[in-house]
């Protein structure tokens, strides 16, 4: 062994020192039990950060059941797809409803293809191994994705409800499906260069494109089946009675110093009007002396032969397009209140690039307290595996005490998580509440994930406020609750950024 290569290596007296002080320390032997018996996240679980968190807060959104993406990298759409359930279920008076995952993501796979193709044919001249090649052939169709891919599809295709488009094994389990089309799509792209060389005509490249865009659908068709072009909707609102079945009249509670009820909450013209020792509101009665059948009675939504885009515009009443992202990102090469543009990051290639504003702290919670304050849940983007509990449904640094279990402090920043890929955003979420403390400021926030309802406590997670500044990189935010001073940067000229940079990986 050379001098320099013994300068590198792990010395044994090295070695024999670290054993003796681990062995010193009765801590270590302690943690080491805990962390080979029950796992790392389990040994480093501290009960008092759990107990810092309770599960009540003081602005919360009722939201519909809980979903699951299952074994697919489908979080972006599934977030997307629960805000905008929120909304049409409240619009709609409904108890429940689902959106088709399935839907989207059989167009999102053939968008993706097709600009995968698209940007092969825009970088024939870059090496195979140049950096800018290697990003766009890393993952051709691969199931991650951002709120704008989202609104481009659903702009192009429009929304079905999940009867309509339900799971299939594919899209619960992506990965065989996947693996196949990226490998085609990589010998199409092959092809494609090879005939460049030889001499083909952009005409004639793209309509091999054309060509191969085909069998492409075919796979898709093959693992998902085919996506409706129309179908028939049939939903029922909720009862607005059913609450009040049974219950004393709220009009003798509600009367007047006169003993007058002015108003009833039965729903019609109420006979108790005037009568002070009303006990029971007749209205109830009333209805009590109809003979039951059993028979829904509830009003009816009915669609025959809807279109998707129909459907969309119909029943969603909110526009994807009147959202924005919103990035914290203090680095120093990402100046705040700057809009920027990610190259090559499209799925729908005539839709345009990713974009995002980067804001600082404050006015990116600000934009997220106002908005769910006004009732609305947010989409957003995160670090998901850092000092979080995915069984117990907790993200706080203050519950995984890693720190106390290895011994050593986790000093990174939320700038040094960013520019080492140490905490990207790899999975997105909906906020649908917050709990603000006696001064009004944000102590915990309310999260709906998309793991099924046996992760975390029935499919929520508790986020304390300090995770939230340290590992929430990305907000969709209704542009009606940006300040102006952020709204402006909607409409400046942005900077471009290379695919390979900090906050361009795709969520899942």
């Amino acid at each position: 062994m050379t001098a320099n290569a013994s300068a590198r290596a792990i010395k044994p007296e090295l070695l024999r020192t670290y054993t003796e002080d681990f062995n010193k320390d009765r801590a270590n032997l302690i943690a080491a039990d805990a962390a080979v018996s029950a796992g790392v996240l389990k040994a480093a679980t501290d009960y008092r950060g759990v107990r810092a968190l309770p599960r009540d807060f003081s602005i919360e959104l009722k939201q519909g059941s809980i979903t699951n993406q299952e074994r697919s990298g489908r979080c972006w759409m599934f977030a997307s797809l629960n805000t905008l359930r929120y909304e049409l279920m409240h619009r709609w008076n409904l108890e429940d409803f689902e959106f088709s995952e399935t839907y989207l993501f059989f167009w999102d796979a053939m968008e993706k293809s097709n600009t995968y193709l698209e940007n092969v044919l825009r970088t024939l001249d870059e090496a195979t191994d140049s950096r800018l090649f290697e990003a766009i052939n890393e993952s051709p169709a691969d199931d991650g994705g951002w709120w704008q891919m989202f609104a481009a599809l659903v702009n192009k295709y429009g929304l079905v409800p999940k009867s309509a488009y339900p799971e299939s094994e594919n899209s619960r389990n992506s990965d065989d499906f996947k693996q196949y089309l990226n490998s085609k799509l990589r010998e199409f792209a092959a092809e494609l260069r090879r005939r460049s060389v030889a001499g083909a005509s952009e005409d004639e490249l793209r309509a091999l494109k054309d060509e191969y865009m085909g069998t492409v659908y075919r796979i898709c068709a093959v693992a998902l089946g085919e996506p409706p072009e129309k179908f028939d909707f049939f939903a029922r609102p909720k009862d607005d009675d059913e609450d009040n079945k049974g219950s004393a009249c709220k009009c003798k509670a509600e009367a007047d110093a006169d003993g007058k009820a002015e108003s009833c909450k039965c729903g019609e013209s109420c006979k108790c009007e005037g009568k002070s020792d009303a006990k029971a509101c007749k209205c109830d009665k009333d209805r009590s002396d109809k003979p039951k059948t059993g028979k829904d009675e509830r009003p009816q939504i009915r669609e025959i032969g809807i279109t998707p885009l129909e459907f969309y515009k119909k029943y969603v009443p909110v526009d994807v397009n009147d959202f924005a992202t919103l990035a914290n990102a203090p680095l120093k090469n990402r100046p705040f209140n700057q809009r920027y543009r990610i190259r090559f990051s499209a799925n729908v290639a005539e839709a345009g690039d990713m974009e995002f504003v980067n804001v600082p702290l404050d006015v990116f919670k600000k934009a997220a307290l106002d908005q769910l304050t006004a009732g609305h849940p947010i989409w957003f983007a995160c670090d998901c595996t850092q000092f979080a509990l995915r069984k117990d449904g907790f993200f706080d640094q203050s519950v995984v005490r890693v720190d106390q279990l290895f011994g050593t402090e986790f000093t990174g920043d939320k700038a040094h998580g960013l520019e080492y890929g140490d905490s990207p955003s790899n999975h997105a979420m909906t906020f649908t509440g917050v709990n603000l403390d006696e001064d009004g400021k944000p102590n915990r926030w309310k999260v709906e994930n998309s793991w099924g309802k046996d992760a975390g406590k029935d499919g929520y997670y508790v986020m304390s406020d300090a995770w939230f500044d340290r590992y929430v990189t990305e907000l969709i935010i209704r542009k009606e609750y940006l300040d102006d001073a952020t709204r402006a940067l909607l409409t400046t000229e942005p900077v471009e950024l290379d695919p390979w940079q900090p906050l361009t990986r795709r969520c899942r």
